[in-house]
């Protein structure tokens, strides 16, 4: 996209498949070629360079939670672009599942005559 071009202020939730990753790169440089790979999906459906997308470091660090050669099969990610073009792409938190586990939880009031 061209410097003087607007983008409008878009937010999207993506799963990102990685078992691509597994096999491509050597064992040692799994995790680096996975943030490269978040990088290339997020910026091909947010439809933006890949300079223009910035990675998390939660995001980063759950890559590399369990080292550089065991990596997660797929990720749910949530990208931002801002109306500048630019692309955040952070770490997914379900905050929601867990309220609905706390409405679960709640124990009956039992009527006693």
């Amino acid at each position: 996209m061209a410097e003087d071009e607007k983008c409008e202020y878009l937010e999207r939730i993506y799963i990102v498949p990685l078992s691509g990753s597994k096999h491509m790169p050597p064992d040692y440089g799994r995790a680096r070629h996975v943030i490269n790979t978040i990088k290339k999906y997020v910026s091909r459906h947010m439809k933006v360079g890949l300079d223009k997308v910035w990675v998390d470091p939660k995001l980063n660090e759950a890559v590399w939670a369990r080292g550089a050669k065991h990596i997660p099969s797929k990720i749910k990610v949530k990208a931002i672009r801002f109306e500048d073009c630019l692309v955040e792409v952070d770490l997914e938190t379900e905050e929601e599942p867990e309220k609905k586990k706390e409405k679960k939880k709640e124990p009956k009031k039992e009527e006693s005559s």
